[in-house]
């Protein structure tokens, strides 16, 4: 049977932590070894943890240490892994039983495939469902270059790694948005596989890093501009997907609160626009109060979760 090493990063997700590691607990193929490095946690995280780890049943090991942030504990992690896949899982995320076995044998039935990734359910801190990507875009098989140039990330609880693949490139530590310029590596390099059932949870909170959303457009646009050359972008054309994209980035920082910073990103890259009604929509949303739009959101948000309830892992 094929094997993988997991890793679990952690870092002051105390709430959630142990629901985390009992889902790899119960997953349907076995883990060769199971890593959690606690970077640097201030709250009872390492604690949690290590009673948790008592009832692990395969072979695990717990790392403490200070804090050198998320890439850089990424890369220690696999470098203590063994087998031909990797995975890891942010200490606040879940995956169903099933998640490792059907990742595995995708990858196995496509050998092409550098990882391979899952549409994932959103939860809150209570894990009642309150989104799931298959609603947002169906992604794309094999090629995911032009879905990544234009911002549509999939989400990592999802991803499993060929080990071979992560040994050539790994994980940037001078970056902060961990995951896309390795997938941008990546696909120069091989293809993708698309598993199209939800599989995971990937949790949404205060704490995420994924809400500093111009941050992420920051790092997005600099991976970009680092690796146009690799993967055989001229500049003209690069500078032609990069103003689509931060046109289509204004609503996402309308979504996360920074309608301020909204406006001049709107103005200035009206012409990455992919159609009128696209612009006058994007311009209705600036429009409203943010307020207004925050309310609609939680709105949206709790009927979700009255609709679809918590999360359940049988």
């Amino acid at each position: 049977m094929s094997e993988i090493s997991v890793l679990v990063p952690s870092y002051n997700h105390a709430p959630f932590i142990e629901r985390t590691l009992r889902s790899i607990f119960a997953q349907t193929h076995p883990v060769k070894k199971l890593i959690v490095i606690d970077d640097g946690s201030n709250d009872e995280s390492p604690q949690i943890t290590e009673r948790i780890l008592l009832e692990c049943p395969f072979d695990s090991e717990f790392v403490q240490r200070e804090n050198r942030g998320l890439c850089a504990t990424l890369n220690e992690g696999f470098s203590r892994s063994t087998g031909e896949y990797f995975a890891y899982l942010g200490s606040d995320d879940i995956w169903l039983p099933s998640f490792l076995a059907e990742q595995i044998g995708l990858l196995e039935s496509r050998p092409a495939a550098l990882l391979a990734f899952a549409h994932a359910y959103l939860i809150d801190e209570n894990d009642n469902i309150i989104d799931r990507t298959d609603h947002w875009t169906d992604f794309a098989d094999r090629d995911l270059l032009p879905l990544l140039l234009r911002g549509e990330i999939f989400s990592s609880p999802g991803v499993v790694y060929r080990s071979s693949a992560l040994k050539k490139h790994g994980w940037n530590e001078r970056v902060l948005l961990e995951d896309y310029e390795l997938y941008l590596k990546l696909c120069a390099e091989g293809e993708f596989a698309r598993n199209e059932k939800l599989l995971c949870a990937w949790r949404q909170h205060g704490w995420n890093t994924s809400g500093n959303f111009p941050a992420m457009l920051k790092e997005q646009l600099a991976a970009q501009n680092r690796l146009a050359e690799n993967l055989g972008i001229h500049r003209s054309e690069l500078d032609r997907i990069q103003q689509e994209l931060r046109f289509k980035a204004v609503s996402g920082y309308i979504r996360n609160g920074y309608k301020s910073e909204a406006w001049p990103l709107f103005w200035k890259n009206l012409k990455g626009s992919e159609s009128l009604v696209q612009t006058l929509k994007t311009f209705a949303r600036l429009s409203l109060p943010q307020w207004l739009f925050q309310w609609n959101r939680r709105r949206k948000h709790g009927k979700a979760a009255k609709k679809n309830g918590q999360l359940r892992l049988s």
